[in-house]
């Protein structure tokens, strides 16, 4: 029996268990020196009769007993004769079974692969083999061997089987060439490789730093990262400093191929009237032009403002019962004369009643009115308080399937929604491209109303749509302030609004704020867990991990996320002999744990049950936060329930998967929870500013519990610096010249 400290295994594949070609996730049986040991691993294409090398590591499954997990693969065609026909006879070539494949061995033995590459004609020597069908059984193998040996290669390198996978997909047969002259297009799109990754293969292959393709490359992953973070672009000088210490090059360098990229049109330049030069991804200059262009087209088609529904809203009143405060008659009156309204305010200020008496008068003038909002808690928050069905706005366009981070929908100016009134919730959460996206799904004389807190933080996507175009002056807006009386006895919302205007909390007795001062890291936590574990479920009979959420401003450090998780998983969800559990590099999930997706993936197929039966779909998006229901480690699958939706996830998809037992308050975005405590923890004074702890506060539906210092809340609220992003959408619009812009 090998020792579990071996790292290192040989053998041929005597049977595959089960193969996901789509992630190159593979179980198999292998036969090591007569010894049968199961493998599981994403290692690729493997086929039964191959001769591999493994690197990895012995495991003890507590159903499927011990396995060993390969984390790299180099294979070998099989050399014996025997060998050769097993793995001929598995149906790795259509068409070839096991009487034939017996009858190509006993023909050319030692020689079979060298006739399936070289001289394919001479199949036609075996019985039943035609001309026509020598050539297909040719082809099939050469593209085999091609995959095999794309495999190999980055294996060799260290590089994971499924990027091998995007790779031959994007490429096919001529993937291994394109990597040998280019090893940075592996960090194309198609494929996804970390820039590192392919730098260390550069490296390898003794490229110079200031290499054209390392050069491009390394541009190109500053501009992706920066849009991770939040920038739709980047000054020109800002990223000119930001590469050339990135990749160790002079300026010069970095100018000579920006020019490139902007003649490729891989990259757009945009000027600002103050003469400073941004750079932007084709895509998001894409987005942002064309925003600018929808939403000045829709301005200038929209209806005469001078109309007066003020008879129309006195009627509603009197039916509805409800006495319309001034500012609230304005904004109902602006949405049906002009059709094109952003609606903004915080708690309390009566927004959810103004949105319901638009939907209601939009009805009754026989429109045809769709209501979206960018996450799923926020639709069916949306559904709950107006009434009215709404949907995540990637399910009103229908997502498709897509390789990637792009998603293609059903529904663009081709095939536009058949909408009258588009009303958007929560548009301070909508990034760039999605709003692009609804916008071009809309019938240009759509009306368009946009509902949002413009206080909170902006999207987790690149852009600051909301802000931007309310900045830009194009969209009438109207905010309401005044927080109604019945909503002013809830000290969540008579703080929140204290904390954006700069005035400290109100702390005493209360029945849903609360603040406990702790100064050290472990009473924080400790806290955190009594009141997680113990005392708000036992005082309010709830469960911890469906009701409470834990907000930390930060994921790094003593009670950033990653830290509380691992305490609050521990203590909420501790290992048992009826869990199961998988590794990644930074989490042990294990059956019942609360977990977020961390990006969009578009591909995740899904099933939900209803009423009428069960619905099928595809995508899970950024913030998503769901339970694991069950792990497979035979299949390497994982089950979870994304708040109704049923996914599989394989192995590689839990790169995209954390816990969410604690979360940032950029994740929160969009959420409502029932109980919320926030870590007020010291130490992340570039973190704390206002609008982040207000936007903590306000995802508070009964209960905001702040733990840690006083000193950390009232630094907060006094420091009203906002999140800077880089954009160029609200000089786009005020402009209206976007198609000035290059792409």
């Amino acid at each position: 029996m090998y020792e579990k400290k071996c790292t290192e295994l040989k053998g041929s594949v005597d049977s595959i268990v089960y193969k996901n070609e789509e992630t190159g996730f593979v179980v198999l049986l292998l036969d090591a020196d007569g010894e049968p040991v199961t493998v599981v691993g994403e290692i690729g294409d493997i086929d039964e009769g191959e001769s591999l090398q493994l690197v990895g590591e012995f495991t003890s499954h507590p159903k499927y007993g011990e396995q060993f997990k390969a984390s790299l693969c180099e294979r070998a065609l099989p050399k014996s004769q025997t060998a050769i026909q097993k793995y001929l006879a598995s149906g790795v070539i259509k068409g070839i079974g096991p009487v034939l494949a017996k009858n190509i061995v006993q023909k050319f033995g030692d020689d079979v692969f060298d006739i399936f590459e070289n001289e394919p004609m001479r199949l036609t020597e075996v019985d039943g083999i035609s001309a026509k069908k020598a050539m297909k059984y040719s082809e099939e193998f050469k593209c085999k061997f091609v995959v095999k040996r794309l495999m190999s290669y980055l294996a060799s390198n260290g590089i994971s089987a499924s990027y091998g996978v995007r790779a031959y997909k994007a490429w096919g047969a001529s993937a291994i060439d394109m990597i040998e002259s280019d090893p940075y297009c592996l960090c194309s799109f198609e494929v996804g490789l970390p820039f590192s990754k392919a730098d260390e293969l550069g490296m390898k292959m003794q490229l110079p730093a200031d290499c054209e393709n390392r050069v491009r490359a390394g541009i190109m992953t500053v501009l992706s990262r920066n849009a991770s973070a939040g920038h739709s672009c980047l000054p020109t000088d800002k990223l000119r400093e930001l590469s050339c210490n990135f990749l160790q090059i002079d300026a010069e360098r970095f100018d000579s191929m920006l020019e490139e990229l902007h003649t490729d049109h891989v990259v757009a330049v945009y000027k600002k009237k103050n003469g400073r030069t941004y750079e932007l991804l084709r895509d998001y200059a894409a987005a942002e032009m064309n925003i600018s262009r929808r939403l000045n087209i829709m301005k200038n088609m929209s209806y005469d403002n001078s109309i007066d529904f003020g008879d129309v809203i006195d009627i509603a009143q009197e039916q509805n019962g409800i006495v319309y405060e001034e500012i609230q008659r304005k904004a109902i009156n602006t949405a049906l004369s002009i059709g094109f309204l952003v609606l903004t305010g915080g708690p309390g200020t009566g927004k959810t009643t103004t949105l319901n008496a638009i939907i209601s008068l939009f009805q009754q003038q026989g429109l045809n009115v769709m209501v979206a909002a960018p996450t799923g808690r926020a639709a069916k928050r949306l559904s709950e308080l107006t009434g009215f069905e709404a949907k995540t706005i990637h399910r009103l366009l229908e997502v498709q399937f897509a390789d990637g981070d792009i998603p293609h929908f059903t529904h663009n100016e081709d095939n536009t929604l058949n909408c009258d009134v588009m009303i958007i919730d929560e548009m301070s959460m909508v990034d760039t491209l999605l709003f692009d996206a609804l916008l071009r799904a809309l019938p240009i004389t759509c009306k368009l109303v946009l509902v949002g807190d413009s206080d909170q933080l902006p999207s987790v996507g690149a852009g600051n749509v909301l802000k931007d175009i309310i900045e830009s002056g194009v969209v009438p807006t109207v905010a309401l302030k005044e927080v109604f009386r019945q909503a002013s006895s809830s000290r969540i919302v008579t703080n929140a609004h204290r904390i954006i205007k700069g005035e400290n909390i109100i702390r005493g007795d209360c029945d849903d704020f609360f603040f406990f001062s702790r100064t050290s890291y472990d009473d924080i936590r400790s806290l955190i867990v009594d009141l997680s574990k113990d005392r708000l479920p036992a005082k309010y009979f709830i469960d911890p991990i469906e009701s409470i959420q834990i907000i930390s401003p930060t994921r790094q450090g003593p009670c950033g996320t990653i830290e509380l998780n691992r305490i609050l998983q521990e203590k909420l969800n501790p290992p048992a002999q009826s869990k199961r559990e998988i590794k990644t590099l930074l989490y042990t999930f294990r059956t019942g744990d609360k977990v977020m997706q961390n990006k969009n993936n578009y591909d995740v197929i899904w099933y939900r049950e209803t009423p009428d039966g069960k619905e099928n779909g595809a995508g899970v998006f950024n913030g998503d936060i769901g339970k694991i229901l069950k792990i497979d480690h035979a299949m390497g699958i994982v089950t979870i329930d994304f708040d109704g939706r049923i996914c599989s996830y394989s192995t590689l998809m839990l790169d995209n998967i954390e816990l969410a037992y604690a979360i940032t308050v950029h994740k929160s975005q969009g959420s409502e929870f029932d109980y919320v405590i926030f870590a007020a923890c010291p130490g992340y004074e570039k973190l704390f500013y206002r609008n982040l702890l207000y936007t903590a506060v306000t995802r508070a539906k009964r209960i905001f519990i702040a733990v840690g210092s006083m000193g950390v809340i009232n630094y907060m609220i006094s420091n009203d610096r906002r999140t800077n992003r880089y954009t160029c959408l609200k000089e786009m619009l005020a402009e209206d010249n976007g198609d000035e812009i290059d792409i």
